[in-house]
């Protein structure tokens, strides 16, 4: 493939309607989709937009939405009650939008952790993984150890952020500090 044809697929974006009878239509296939195929196009990196068919308006979180709630009824879920009770407590919570960027980063910083790893391991024999299976807890800490400091100075920068709100409010009220 020439290098215009690969710019033209990258930048192209898959339009996807959902009409009110709850159909998806794949506007470069023109044909209707299912939930499923959605997800086949987030697993193949395929970049898309969902849109409302009457209205126009972007859609695309809630279909994304709609695909986790049924891979966490399905099998087996990735998050726990206490889990989803947390994000849940997060909404309306004055650090809502720093926890979307924080999820964010350490999900990016785990993705390239496998990447990593999926690239170290490649020419792994059966007793190479044998191994590694017996020193994992260290070899993991190894190759996440970048991730955790990320982590660190993201909760270590949230505290600082909440203090500065928390100093600002009460000392719109007169109020100093006592921390």
């Amino acid at each position: 493939m020439n290098t215009a044809m690969a710019q033209q697929s990258e930048s192209h974006q898959r339009i996807i309607k959902k009409y009110p009878n709850r159909r998806l239509y794949d506007t470069d296939t023109s044909t209707y989709i299912t939930l499923s195929e959605v997800k086949q196009l987030v697993m193949s990196r395929v970049s898309f937009e969902v849109r409302d068919a009457k209205t126009g308006e972007d859609i695309t979180r809630s279909i994304l939405l709609q695909i986790i709630l049924e891979e966490e009824a399905g099998g087996r879920p990735m998050f726990t009650a206490p889990v989803l009770e947390s994000l849940i407590r997060f909404y309306g919570h004055a650090m809502q939008g720093f926890l979307g960027g924080y999820l964010e980063k350490n999900i990016q910083s785990l993705i390239e952790v496998q990447t990593r790893f999926a690239e170290q391991s490649k020419g792994f024999t059966p007793e190479m993984w044998s191994q590694y299976a017996a020193m994992q807890p260290p070899a993991l800490q190894a190759l996440m150890g970048g991730s955790l400091e990320q982590s660190k100075a993201m909760l270590a920068q949230m505290q600082e952020q909440v203090q500065k709100q928390t100093d600002q409010m009460l000392g719109a009220f007169g109020i100093k500090s006592a921390i």
